[in-house]
């Protein structure tokens, strides 16, 4: 039924005589006509307007709805409240409820750290060295010298260098630069620069210093009178040891994955749920063209693969942490991403981050050039196009994701806990996790930034707390810092978030039970961490995280001010000046009216003038003289230099009156 087109001769009134019958629907809109309003003549005058604030009485708390994320479903807000009903605020209600998460927080922390340290361990791993690179096993197996010129040993990976008269091998990893240089002469010189012990090296090197004993070759020198025979010797040298060390990299990598089980392929009792002309990221290596592939779902993980036999990747179910679908709205894309348990090898690049993507629309280039008009047909047909496009892209892969979720419901996956999550838009905020402004956008386990590389994606129980930087007034953005349960990892900052959006992650870190502080500087994390790790003990019983918390120190500071400053009677005269001094209980103004109440009692006479007397006498000159027309600035030129015959201040303070003193 719709609202705007509806037929006005079917109406519900005293002349249709049509009959309400069972699963019709209708549409039922009532009025008001000629309204009173109550507050109609109510004064609105600034005098007759009064506010009442509760700040003395504690308000009764209640019961706080919270809202339950499940998939995809949206968060619901909490609903506001009216104070003067005797309700909380929202804003009462998430302040209640932080207060709850700080000490909740401070015993996990506390029972952590008694425990002996972090929740997830130490999570960087340790690279492996490699094996020792040999040139030559036997003295015999060196290539013969040819006038004694450097040669290159490719097959090897050696360089042989003349050194007194001998042709002497050096494997090429031993070597850490290579130059040339050709001086007026015509003569040309190649410098190589060796590693050796007390030196910076690359760690893939480390294999040709475990002899720390041994003497090294730090450097040498070659002349020669054939440039372009110095020209090849260095071009070969660094086309060689890139190559190496390429290969050592990429071995040292594999060397720390952890094994993964073997793909499963599906038979003929079980066809692969595939999806096909996709992009991956990180993309493989190589100069060649690069090829779209397709995505099976076999039975224990999915693969990856293009037209080239070189170009595969498979994917384990049980080495996923989590899986992302994310349609394309006002992105590009339409995407896949699996972030992962244990890294895997994509081409020769290592990654935690596995991503399947299609780009929704065309980059077409008008050859025209000039600026087509909005309502241009061939326009309209192209932006049709581009929708059903992208539709269809969208539908695609929901279908995928709908068959795979089925697949993962299986009993054999319930171990497992796997299901597409899908981001809410409706919670994003842009800000700068890396380097470029992102569209950063929470999930019901994750937060997540999918479309910028490097990828951004935050577990949720992985957070210890937030801290909410540079907030305060004038402020045009803040800084989110998020710390992680595990000390030893670094902490995570997401920069330049516009101060719109403070109060919506403020919601959502509440709705997620996520405990959230604010400061107005940016702080030293790295140092931070390390003193709560190196002396946890002092940091449990200093209170844990509250040391953050601005409005607890706030408060405290006001408590302390006004015990100082509370008046405490007293016997003694308070004439006397020990008495004055030793007394906190005393105002600025009071003492100083003490000290004038002495000058008094000591000498009359040299008191000045009160402001009252002074500005009395000037009225009165200016009565006497009828001067009542004159400029602003003659009368206070008159009463400046009145002021000036008397020993008072240009503009003293009021005189405040005497305090009663108490025998």
């Amino acid at each position: 039924m719709g609202l705007e087109f509806r037929e006005s001769g079917l109406n519900l009134n005293a002349k249709n005589d049509r009959a309400v019958k069972a699963k019709m629907v209708l549409n039922v809109s009532l009025g008001d006509q000629n309204p009173d309003v109550v507050t109609s003549k109510s004064s609105k005058a600034v005098k007759d307007v009064a506010y009442s604030f509760n700040e003395g009485e504690e308000e009764e708390q209640k019961p706080k709805a919270r809202a339950e994320v499940n998939g995809g479903e949206n968060l619901m807000s909490k609903t506001t409240l009216r104070s003067d009903n005797g309700e909380i605020s929202k804003e009462e209600l998430r302040r209640q409820h932080q207060a709850e998460l700080a000490r909740q927080k401070n015993e996990e922390t506390a029972r952590r750290l008694a425990g002996g340290g972090s929740a997830n361990g130490d999570s960087r791993a340790t690279s492996k060295t490699s094996a020792d690179l040999v040139a030559y096993k036997n003295v015999n197996d060196i290539p013969p010298a040819r006038d004694l010129m450097i040669q290159i040993d490719q097959k090897n990976e050696a360089v042989l260098l003349p050194i007194y008269g001998s042709m002497v091998p050096f494997h090429v990893s031993t070597i850490r630069t290579v130059s040339s240089q050709q001086d007026t002469n015509r003569t040309c010189y190649i410098r190589i620069i060796f590693n050796v012990p007390g030196t910076a090296f690359n760690p893939h090197d480390s294999n040709s210093l475990k002899h720390q004993g041994a003497i090294y070759l730090k450097e040498v020198s070659f002349r020669s009178k054939d440039p372009r025979h110095i020209s090849e010797v260095v071009q070969l040298i660094k086309t060689l040891r890139r190559h190496v060390m390429a290969r050592e990299s990429e071995r040292a990598e594999r060397a720390t994955l952890v094994m993964q089980e073997k793909l499963q392929l599906a038979g003929n009792r079980f066809k692969p749920i595939r999806l096909t002309d996709l992009w991956i990221r990180p993309v493989f290596g190589g100069r060649g063209r690069k090829l779209p592939g397709s995505l099976e779902a076999h039975v224990n993980g999915f693969r990856y693969s293009t037209s080239r036999a070189e170009e595969r990747v498979d994917i384990m179910f049980a080495n996923i942490k989590h899986a992302f679908f994310q349609p394309a709205e006002k992105e590009m894309i339409t995407l896949l991403h699996f972030h992962l348990h244990n890294h895997i090898m994509v081409g020769n690049k290592k990654t935690k981050d596995v991503q399947f993507y299609v780009e929704v629309m065309d980059v077409v280039q008008t050859l025209g050039g000039g600026k087509r008009s909005a309502y241009d047909p061939d326009e309209i047909e192209e932006e049709q196009r581009e929708r059903e496009r992208k539709n269809k892209i969208n539908m695609d892969f929901q279908s995928f994701v709908n068959r795979v979720n089925d697949l993962w419901a299986q009993p054999q996956f319930s171990g497992l806990d796997l299901e597409f999550d899908q981001p809410l838009r409706e919670l994003g905020f842009h800000g700068v996790p890396h380097k470029v402004t992102s569209f950063i956008v929470p999930t019901s386990s994750c937060l997540v930034e999918l479309v910028e590389t490097p990828f951004l994606v935050v577990t949720l129980s992985e957070i210890e707390i937030v801290n909410l930087e540079r907030v305060g007034l004038g402020q045009k953005n803040f800084d989110m810092t998020i710390v992680f349960k595990d000390f030893k990892r670094d902490v995570l900052r997401i920069d330049s978030i516009p101060s719109t959006a403070l109060d919506g992650i403020k919601e959502w870190l509440d709705t997620t039970d996520i405990k959230y502080y604010e400061s107005r500087l940016n702080l030293n994390w790295r140092q931070i961490l390390k003193t709560i790790t190196d002396d946890p003990q002092s940091f449990i019983d200093d209170g844990g995280w509250e040391f953050l918390n601005l409005e607890a120190s706030d408060s405290d500071s006001d408590n302390s001010e006004d015990s100082d400053q509370g008046y405490i009677p007293s016997d003694a005269e308070p004439d006397s000046e020990t008495e004055e001094e030793d007394s906190d209980s005393e105002s600025l103004v009071e003492s100083e009216d003490d000290e004038e109440d002495d000058s008094e009692e000591d000498s009359e006479e040299e008191k000045g003038k009160t402001w009252e007397e002074l500005e009395r006498e000037a009225s009165n000159a200016d009565r006497e003289k009828g001067d009542d027309s004159d400029s602003e600035q003659e009368r206070n030129r008159r009463k400046a230099k009145a002021f000036g015959k008397s020993r008072a201040p240009p503009r003293p303070a009021p005189r405040m009156p005497k305090r009663p003193k108490f025998r």
